[in-house]
């Protein structure tokens, strides 16, 4: 049997066939949205084999002539960008950039989460959640971070629709959505340029201090910077507000959680950890090129061939999780994969983590009798997207 992949567009629900495949075929061949073949994986051990081991890469799943998930929305260098901040020596700019405990960045993010329930409150309920809080929230983070006006949040966010698009074949203007985001970072490196040294901000601000002073990084041009800036506000903004939105839903669907953070609020570390191993966001699996012959359990991966992991059934294996289909706030053991692994595990897991955690917390502390506004099934759920995600997510309080 050779199933079509993704399994589901849902990210409140566990697909069915995730224990089937876990149990029976761990290393399964499916078929692509664009029609190729590939090898899914779904066992925790099984996929951290891939994550961690070089012979399976993710800048050769942008090569011409690969098998893919879906047709690239995104020109193929972009795939390896953290590569390319690497080589450019761009990655300690980048890192600075992406620390949690940079200064005043959590009170920034704790006034704004009051501002965005301010203005829900303001408005009244039922209200959506994901267009009210979750998106401008991850979008001002981002605009932060990077050093562009917050007040620049819609305009950024609005391409990501396109950006992260899964489309069967490659269209025109994924390349025009791209460019039109280049530019404008690009343009924002020339303001901070144009600024004196303690007046920079951001990772914007860390670039025009490289572009004057730093040798090796002369020969870059403002394009490579701004695709470097593109790349982080795209992944971090589109990452964090659909993780924020289901971890969200999932406590609207066990009242009882969001009364256990009201009254632990010092337990939220733990229970984002267990919310990220919840979360069903990737819906399209981590791909990787096998660049070898390698053997994945039974199966023997040829050189070539796409190799998809699938993250929730890795996290939700019961040979690593005690009882993995509870959600459960004080799991102390969780080794999830939600940032990946190896080379490639999520540079800005950190951020992420002090994303959600301050969010979180002030919506149990502002509104601890939100709910959902409507019943779970009527959600609709974003089709050809990366991420599962609601269109709309109606609360009340």
């Amino acid at each position: 049997m050779q199933l079509d992949f993704p399994l589901s567009r849902r990210g409140d629900v566990l697909p069915e066939e995730c224990s089937w495949l876990r149990e029976k075929a761990p290393v399964a061949r499916v078929r692509t949205l664009t029609g190729d073949h590939a090898w899914l994986v779904s066992s925790h051990a099984l996929a951290r084999q891939v994550l961690e081991d070089e012979r399976f890469s993710l800048k050769d799943t942008a090569n011409a002539g690969v098998p893919r998930q879906y047709a690239l929305t995104i020109p193929p260098e972009v795939v390896n960008n953290m590569g390319n901040i690497n080589s450019a020596g761009l990655r300690t700019a980048v890192m600075k950039s992406l620390n949690p405990r940079q200064q005043g960045l959590q009170e920034f993010l704790r006034a704004t989460a009051h501002e965005l329930i301010d203005a829900m409150a303001a408005e009244g309920g039922p209200a959506d959640l994901r267009g009210g809080f979750a998106d401008p929230f991850s979008a001002a983070l981002h605009c932060r971070v990077l050093g562009v006006p917050v007040t620049d949040r819609r305009r950024l966010m609005s391409g990501l629709d396109v950006a992260f698009m899964t489309a069967r074949e490659p269209f025109a203007d994924s390349a025009l959505n791209w460019y039109k985001d280049v530019g404008y970072f690009a343009g924002q490196l020339d303001a901070q340029l144009a600024r004196e040294a303690q007046e920079r901000t951001g990772l914007l601000g860390r670039f025009a201090g490289l572009k004057e002073a730093d040798p090796e990084s002369a020969h870059l041009t403002d394009e490579m910077f701004a695709t470097v800036a593109v790349s982080l506000f795209g992944a971090g903004a589109v990452s964090t507000s659909a993780f924020l939105v289901l971890a969200v839903l999932a406590l609207l669907q066990r009242p009882e959680l969001i009364g256990y953070l009201h009254a632990h609020p010092d337990r939220m570390a733990g229970a984002v950890d267990e919310l990220l191993r919840w979360n069903l966001s990737v819906g399209d699996g981590l791909p990787r090129i096998a660049l070898a012959d390698v053997r994945l359990g039974d199966v023997l991966v040829k050189e070539g061939e796409l190799v998809l992991v699938l993250i929730e059934g890795a996290n939700f294996d019961p040979a690593v999780f005690e009882n993995p289909e509870e959600l459960d706030l004080e799991r102390a053991d969780n080794p999830h994969l939600a940032f990946g692994g190896g080379r490639h595990f999520c540079p800005a897991s950190a951020l992420g983590r002090a994303h959600a955690e301050i969010a979180l917390e002030v919506l149990v502390e502002r509104l601890p009798g939100l709910r959902l506004a409507v019943p779970a099934e009527n959600l609709v759920w974003r089709t050809g997207f990366i991420k599962r995600l609601p269109e709309r997510l109606p609360v009340a309080w």
